[in-house]
Parts: C-alpha cells; structure tokens; sequence
C-alpha cells in the first residue's frame, strides 16, 4: 500500500509547474504598460506610467527609502531617486528623514497622493469584481488567504547557500 506522503510527493512537481506557469502568466499580465495606462484610465487619473508603480510602491510600503524601493521594483537606485523626485514636485509624495536613520530619505504619500492611490484601488476593485465574477464568495477568501500565506513565506524564503 503506498504511503500517503509518497503520493504527494509524487504529485508536487506537476502542481509546482502549474503554479509557477500561473505566476509566470499572472505576471506578464501585470507587467504590461497597457495595462498600468488602463488602470490610470479607469482611475480618472493622469500619471507618467513609469511613475504609477513607483507611486503604488510607495502607498504599499512606505515609509520607504530608495534603495529599498529601488530594490523592490528591480529599477536603478539613481531611476528610482529621480522619479521620486518627479512624484514629489507632482504633490503625490513627500520626502523626510527616517526616524531610525536621519541619513536616510523615506517617501510617504502625501494627502494628495492618497487621493490619487484611493482612485486607483477604487478601479482595481472594480476590475477584481469582473475577475471573480463567477467565483463564489468563499473560493475569494480561500485564494486570497492562500496567496497571503505563500507571499509571506515566499517574502521569508531565507537565500541559498
């Protein structure tokens, strides 16, 4: 009688391949430039789509520094400060010293950034109404309880040695 943990294991390479096909498509999918002008569309808001994900950064995981958003957003540190720059002389983000390190410049989104970010999250649930349109409420929960939990460990997942 085969053992249980034996099945699965003989299972996950199939369903690893699966996810990382669907990851690869999910991103694909994010990743292109129309569809950050659609979203800006649908938001009602006029943004240099090089700005939009900066912007979205920030909103997520400010207060930030540069290197760090840089790094998140796999652009150049030196990219990264000069659109910041952009975002602040446009109102929608503001720049002050670190409370742990004074040295260190963190971008908060400003009142009037968070308009704009509002708007935006605003169009994205709409357009999440349309994707899970047909699924029922507790298949939402049970993915987005599943996609937070692989996020955290994959976020947690320690380098190779």
């Amino acid at each position: 009688m085969p053992d249980e943990n034996n099945v699965q294991d003989a299972r996950m390479p199939e369903e690893i391949r699966q996810i990382h096909a669907a990851l690869v498509e999910i991103i694909s999918v994010m990743n292109r430039p129309q569809r950050d002008d659609e979203m800006l569309a649908r938001a009602g808001v006029r943004l240099d789509r090089a700005l939009f994900p900066l912007l979205v950064g920030v909103q997520h995981f400010g207060p930030v520094g540069v290197m760090e958003l840089a790094e998140r957003s796999g652009r150049d540190h030196t990219t990264v400060s000069r659109q910041l720059g952009k975002l602040e002389k446009l109102g929608l983000i503001e720049r002050r010293s670190s409370a742990s390190d004074h040295r260190v410049r963190e971008a908060v989104l400003s009142a009037q950034g968070r308009t704009v970010t509002d708007r935006i999250d605003a169009a994205r649930q709409r357009i999440a109404q349309t994707v899970f349109a047909n699924w029922e409420e507790r298949e939402v929960k049970d993915f987005a309880r599943l996609l937070r939990s692989f996020s955290d460990e994959i976020r947690h997942l320690p380098p190779e040695e």
